[in-house]
């Protein structure tokens, strides 16, 4: 005997769905048109390009310079290092944290959003994917230009010296990756601007106060020291302040590495799946 049409019509239904599903999950497909996106956002700041440099480095600048030397002048040395030497290793992470996840999430959104500059390009012959790998390498890029203009200011006060710090220049690019794909997740799943400040106010604030960005890890209880070494920025500056502060290469080198680069691959991947759901369903 044959089928009847509504069996027919729940096979080719679940075909359709397992399709679907299969579509939604694959891990994105990663193509050079992401560099058009980049070239789009690099040409759309170049107008204001002093500006946002100036605006990423004032942050920072304040902590190194008010805690720095004001806070540092009555603190003993921390791990052989002047306090500000200490503080300015970490200002360079957490710039980098921070100019990541801004462009990821603040500039990102009002592309997506309010501009719906990220519809009028797919209307070209260009993926979803392509986009957000785009916007991907352009907030890590814009995270690279932070996290090395602090690094010239360290240089030019004599605070680091050594050549190896210049290694620390792709480890920064890393660490704007991951921020950038963190915060993409945010971005797609965001309704408004306000649900950023739960963002900031949850993830990126405790990580600046329990990464070792302000004082060493060791000095907190080892409870919290568990978690923070499960934290992004605490990789990061695990990587980044031996080559500013000593010019060593830094200790269990690859692991910190490893988990940099696997939760920018993980986090990206579900930064798209939350892309297509919000653009493709």
């Amino acid at each position: 005997m044959g089928r009847s049409p509504a069996v027919h019509l729940g096979y080719i239904g679940n075909f359709i769905l397992e399709n679907f599903t299969v579509k939604l999950i694959a891990y994105p497909s990663i193509s050079m048109r992401a560099i058009y996106i980049w070239r789009r956002n690099f040409f759309v700041w170049k107008k204001l390009a002093i500006g946002s440099l100036l605006g990423n480095l004032a942050d920072p600048m304040i902590y190194l310079f008010g805690l720095g030397y004001g806070l540092g002048g009555l603190l003993p040395q921390i791990n052989g290092v002047s306090y500000i030497a200490f503080l300015g290793s970490g200002t360079v992470c957490a710039s980098t944290m921070n100019a990541a996840s801004f462009e990821a999430l603040y500039s990102t959104f009002s592309r997506m959003h309010d501009q719906r500059t990220w519809e009028a390009i797919m209307n070209a012959p260009i993926a979803l994917e392509d986009v957000m790998s785009g916007e991907l390498l352009w907030a890590a890029s814009k995270a690279m230009l932070s996290g090395t203009a602090m690094l010239i200011v360290l240089f030019a006060l004599g605070i680091v010296t050594s050549p190896m710090a210049l290694w620390a220049l792709p480890v920064i690019f890393l660490a704007g990756l991951t921020f950038a794909s963190l915060g993409l997740i945010a971005t797609m799943l965001a309704s408004s601007y306000d649900f950023f400040m739960f963002y900031f106010t949850l993830f990126v604030t405790p990580m600046m106060m329990l990464s070792g960005v302000f004082f060493p890890l060791d000095q907190m209880p080892s409870s919290v020291q568990v978690v923070s070494g499960w934290l992004p920025l605490t990789h990061v500056i695990a990587l980044v302040r031996p080559l500013l502060l000593s010019g060593e290469v830094p200790v269990a080198l690859i692991s910190h590495a490893v988990s940099l680069f696997a939760t920018s691959l993980i986090a990206f991947w579900i930064a798209v799946i939350l892309g297509r759901r919000r653009f493709l369903q």
